[in-house]
């Protein structure tokens, strides 16, 4: 049970995947914008993240080992990503169409996300068990989720503060990124595996 929470609050807050290891950087700068977008992404992201890392799992341990396919894991991981995140946007369609068209090329790019990819291939690779792999995408895709809205916040909000013509957008964006990364940094050391 420790190992447990220590793999999930690692992964939230010491090694985020956007923050620490830099894995996701496009959709979190790209869906940061608007607190709605974010939070719909951040469900969106969640929901493919853990249940890719548990289909990938499953089809690593039970059918690419067991027939010396594992050099196939890339491929199959990536056809089973792009089938998750197709069941994500034919939802969302009919459920929400406005955070649908608000998520607009971010949604389809969850395919190409590689965090999304790197966490089902760490599982594998780490020899987690399935609970431990479950819990591991649950931590990642919370951190991830975490970071989306905190930066998200944060736009917003520089949106209607003063500053120099040469430090908005892109700029003031990537500056806030990088000391938000530096804040996590913080907590680093505090648990371990």
């Amino acid at each position: 049970m420790e190992k447990l929470l220590s793999i999930f609050f690692i992964y939230i807050f010491i090694d985020n995947f956007v923050l620490q290891r830099f894995f996701g950087v496009c959709p979190f700068l790209g869906v940061s914008r608007k607190m709605e977008t974010a939070i719909g992404m951040s469900m969106a992201v969640v929901f493919v993240m853990t249940m890719a890392t548990l289909v990938t799992w499953l089809i690593y341990t039970f059918v690419l080992v067991p027939f010396n396919l594992a050099f196939l894991q890339i491929v199959a991981f990536i056809l089973i990503i792009a089938s998750l995140v197709q069941l994500v946007e034919i939802v969302l369609r009919k459920i929400s169409p406005t955070l649908y068209q608000g998520l607009g090329i971010f949604l389809p790019l969850i395919t190409t996300n590689c965090a999304v990819l790197a966490v089902a291939l760490l599982a594998v690779r780490q020899e987690f068990s399935l609970l431990e792999s479950v819990i591991f995408a649950i931590g990642a895709s919370l951190g991830f989720s975490l970071a989306l809205v905190i930066m998200a916040g944060i736009r917003e909000r520089l949106e209607l503060a003063e500053m120099p013509d040469v430090l908005r957008g892109s700029a003031v964006t990537l500056i806030t990124a990088g000391i938000l990364s530096l804040a996590f940094l913080g907590f680093k050391g505090i648990i371990t595996l």
